[in-house]
């Protein structure tokens, strides 16, 4: 029986030898191989954009931004465990909402201070911090290193008054503020709220300030 000739590489210009035919198909194997891979990989790519985009389309979206409600008589409750001076914790009329409350220390100067964060019916942040054994420059700088422009009497507290409503410079949310004091604790309320709204808030934490004298 004649032996088969292998197939005429044109690259070589003769037929190939067995072992030429069998690396060759081996690349050939691989080849397919990387293909075949490539194909999966966009296959599955496709698929998983494809359950991403269905999920955006079925979960239902909203364009009212989320508000945080935070209940400041509960986070003060599990604050006061560390504090000797009873925390601030105003009753506010319907329409306000707390945002933020936190037991805060600032390590520049290691003053402690209790801090909510509130929201008023008019949709502007007022912000109440009692600073523990606080100094001036702790004080300063909440208030953005503004100058005193009044006192003011509200229920028979004494408030030092800084109105910056008509500054140019930048005060961030210090466009108004109130700071008295009672024994150990400093009282800073800051924010963009109209001073009516101040007033109800430094009505609310009358108590805690008699509280410490």
């Amino acid at each position: 029986m004649a032996r088969r000739e292998g197939r005429v590489v044109a690259e070589l210009g003769r037929p190939e030898t067995p072992e030429e035919t069998a690396a060759r198909k081996a690349q050939d194997s691989r080849n397919h191989r990387q293909r075949q891979n490539v194909r999966n990989l966009v296959g599955a790519l496709v698929a998983s954009l494809a359950v991403v985009a269905v999920i955006v389309l079925i979960v239902p979206r909203s364009d009212t931004p989320i508000e945080r409600d935070v209940d400041v008589a509960a986070v003060a409750a599990q604050a006061q465990v560390g504090v000797e001076e009873e925390l601030a914790v105003p009753e506010l009329p319907e329409g306000w909402r707390s945002n933020d409350a936190s037991l805060r220390q600032r390590e520049a100067d290691g003053v402690t201070a209790w801090y909510a964060g509130y929201l008023t019916p008019g949709d502007e942040y007022v912000g109440m911090y009692q600073g523990f054994a606080a100094n001036p420059t702790w004080t300063a700088e909440l208030l953005a290193n503004t100058i005193a422009t009044g006192v003011v009497t509200i229920d028979g507290v004494e408030w030092t008054v800084y109105d910056n409503r008509d500054t140019d410079a930048d005060v961030g949310n210090a466009r108004y503020g109130l700071v008295t004091e009672a024994g150990e604790s400093t009282f800073v309320l800051l924010g963009t709220a109209d001073p009516d709204e101040f007033d109800t808030l430094a009505r609310a934490i009358v108590p805690a300030i008699d509280a410490q004298r």
